[in-house]
């Protein structure tokens, strides 16, 4: 189980600093929120699931599954809602921009 958990966290740290790059490439606030939103729900998933795999105990496991399951809940919400404040606050792309 310990290779199968290092191969999965280093899928995740791969994953995240691949979206990094891609987060640098993208030019408007939209496009840049949901880049990240991606790298902190995916690139988190296969590290959180690597390391409940490399873990000692079972209950060590289990508390890296209970903080994977709180941030796969909070961190679309959380977006969600700088999204909405953004659009509600009238932020808008400039002119020529693209999605």
């Amino acid at each position: 189980m310990t290779v199968a958990g290092e191969i999965l966290i280093a899928a995740g740290t791969v994953f995240a600093a691949l979206g990094m790059v891609g987060l640098f490439r993208f030019r408007n606030f939209y496009a840049r929120i949901l880049t990240t939103s991606n790298i902190d729900s995916a690139g988190m998933i296969l590290m959180m699931i690597g390391g409940m795999l490399h873990s000692p105990t079972p209950a060590f496991a289990l508390k890296i599954g209970i903080i994977a399951v709180l941030a796969l809940v909070t961190g679309p919400l959380s977006t969600h809602a700088i999204l909405r404040s953004a659009r509600i606050s009238g932020y808008k792309l400039k002119l020529g921009e693209r999605v």
